[in-house]
């Protein structure tokens, strides 16, 4: 598979002229769940793919806030999800252009059917033609949790001189998310310790076996409560699924985490965690503002930054005793940015379907 440049704001040398393809008459190719499951890079190609989308937020991207609309039943949301990334090539060639159209129906369930649903659709960037449909279930999982992994691997320093082996991890959450960040951690934090609270204590009992099947933590339990799982935590990541309660923890719990990854908005971390860190960061400021008018993440500081700028500045930006609590939301360029590598890899083993235009 073709390999990325770590950093997004690398540039070529003098322009070239550069002649479009047409690709109008190539096949647009469909990528089921599996296929994406069966065509993800390895972790640590994914956390170069996190790290290139992060940066490039900075500069290199064309990135509206979520476009919503809300259907019945109550609580359901349509999210349109644009975005475009500025390649390398003065030519567009290597540009990323495309969507990721994501619903959620909480009500869903209850007839055994997933709460969220999605599709990314990757356009030619000279062209607009269409290039290929993916199922956007596994790239959400695996984008997400390769953004906490990058978030993980440059603030560690600051979670002090010790070993991993000494680092202990509270995670609340055992469902999508949750085995998603598993290989991640295991790859980042060799030897940690981590415990694991989920309401349905089953589903954090089989979280538990596949975190102990890996074989590189440490230690691995299951906590009754969240307030049990946070427990002396170093690192807490928080994965809830989203409902009517939000920031329904007390601050108390989250006292001994040096670094907080929320995942789940506003579910689980008060507002208070975020305005007491050190730093408080996010995936995109303009996504945040939009989401705190709307109502989430009420009592919330405006962010100090987001993870691409501290990343592109190489400073981690608290001290070993201070706090770093971090929350992404979600981008859609993160989404095209896996998308595409994946889309490579389709194309060189012949993977998915051949659709006809």
């Amino acid at each position: 598979m073709a390999s990325y440049p770590e950093h997004a704001l690398t540039r070529l040398g003098p322009a070239r002229t550069l002649m479009p393809v047409d690709r109008s008459a190539e096949p647009l190719r469909y990528l089921s769940s599996a296929d994406v499951e069966a065509l993800l890079p390895r972790v640590e190609e994914r956390l170069v793919l996190a790290r290139r989308a992060m940066v490039a937020l900075v500069a290199d991207a064309d990135l509206p806030p979520k476009i919503g609309v809300h259907p019945r039943p109550a609580g359901s949301f349509g999210h349109a999800m644009p975005a475009w990334l500025r390649g390398a090539d003065p030519g567009g060639r290597d540009d990323l252009l495309g969507h990721k159209w994501v619903t959620g129906f909480p009500g869903n369930p209850r007839s055994g059917l997933p709460a969220i649903h999605g599709t990314v659709l990757l356009s030619d960037p000279v062209t607009g033609v269409g290039r290929a449909i993916l199922d956007a279930g596994p790239i959400t999982a695996h984008r997400t949790a390769a953004v906490s992994g990058i978030c993980l691997e440059h603030w560690r320093g600051t979670l002090g001189a010790r070993d991993p082996e000494g680092l202990r991890l509270g995670m609340l959450g055992a469902g999508v998310q949750a085995r998603a960040h598993l290989p991640v951690i295991a790859h980042l934090l060799p030897g940690a310790r981590l415990t694991i609270h989920d309401r349905h204590e089953e589903r954090a009992q089989a979280l538990g076996s596949l975190a102990r099947a890996l074989g590189t933590f440490g230690r691995v339990e299951t906590a009754r409560t969240a307030a049990l799982a946070l427990a002396g935590a170093d690192v807490v990541l928080t994965m809830v699924s989203f409902g009517p309660r939000r920031q329904h923890l007390p601050a108390s719990v989250f006292e001994t985490g040096r670094l907080v990854i929320a995942v789940d908005y506003d579910m689980s971390v008060p507002a208070g965690v975020a305005r007491s860190g050190s730093l408080f960061a996010v995936d995109e400021r303009e996504q945040f503002l939009a989401a705190r008018d709307g109502g989430i993440f009420r009592d919330y500081p405006d962010p100090a930054a987001t993870i691409g700028e501290v990343l592109a500045s190489g400073v981690p930006g608290a001290p070993p005793e201070g706090r770093v609590v971090v929350t992404h939301l979600g981008v859609g360029l993160a989404d095209l940015v896996f998308a595409d590598a994946i889309l490579r890899t389709a194309i060189e083993r012949g993977a998915g379907v051949e659709l006809p235009r």
